[in-house]
């Protein structure tokens, strides 16, 4: 059974969009000129269009046209997987840049959620990942050194502070939270973002072995990322 016409125009689209010959924000042919060039009516084409827009890959803007959309990283929450992995998955290319790997000593804040005493020493790191070279997560996180002890020893451009720590310190329980807010300049700057535009952030803290293993700060441009989960 042959495929029903708006699914060819919805391919023909999504083709044109992956091949690169229509970026973000380029405006798509109308309504009048597909249904012209594929020989349908304009009601055909008018569905593939609302597929389209509600899989925000098109945005439709009244009176003006139809327009490809910013494409929105998606993130599940139930499954802790890495954003190399996610990238990966999606067919695009995951880049970490190294921004801090040292050690730090626990305030009195960051004690408490890691569970130690104030002033004890972690390690800490700061990477930025980007998709096809456009930044989608700013990452802090501290580790216990003693469930992760050559943590500050790895390359994290080549494996990622998440798959490393799987492997060492085996997940045994996890608690999460998610805000929007507005960065300071410094993560607006790394993030490659908009004046005002807001962050959507994930606060992340994992056991392993009975004790906290990491608590890490996942930051996302809010224009460019959004987190879906399935039960």
């Amino acid at each position: 059974m042959s495929a029903p016409a708006y699914q060819g125009i919805k391919d023909f689209i999504l083709e044109q969009i992956q091949s690169g010959v229509w970026a973000e924000g380029d405006q798509v042919p109308s309504e009048h000129e597909l249904a012209r060039d594929f020989g349908v009516a304009r009601m055909t084409v008018n569905r593939a269009l609302r597929e389209l827009s509600a899989d925000q890959v098109l945005t439709r803007v009244q009176g003006s046209g139809t327009f490809v959309a910013r494409p929105k990283y998606e993130s599940t929450l139930v499954a802790i997987r890495s954003i190399s992995d996610e990238i990966l998955a999606r067919g695009h290319r995951h880049r970490a840049s190294v921004l801090e790997l040292d050690s730090a000593r626990a305030d009195d804040a960051l004690a408490d959620e890691m569970q130690v005493t104030p002033g004890s020493m972690l390690f800490h790191s700061r990477l930025l990942h980007a998709e096809n070279d456009q930044p989608v997560q700013l990452e802090e996180r501290w580790v216990n050194p003693s469930l992760a002890p050559d943590y500050t020893a790895q390359d994290f451009t080549q494996i990622t502070p998440n798959q490393y720590l799987v492997r060492v310190a085996p997940l045994q329980r996890v608690e999460y939270r998610i805000e929007a807010c507005l960065p300071d300049a410094r993560v607006r700057t790394l993030l490659a973002m908009a004046a005002e535009e807001p962050c959507l952030v994930l606060q992340r803290r994992t056991w392993s072995q009975g004790q906290v293993a990491s608590v890490v700060h996942l930051w996302h441009p809010g224009s460019r990322y959004r987190f879906t989960g399935h039960f």
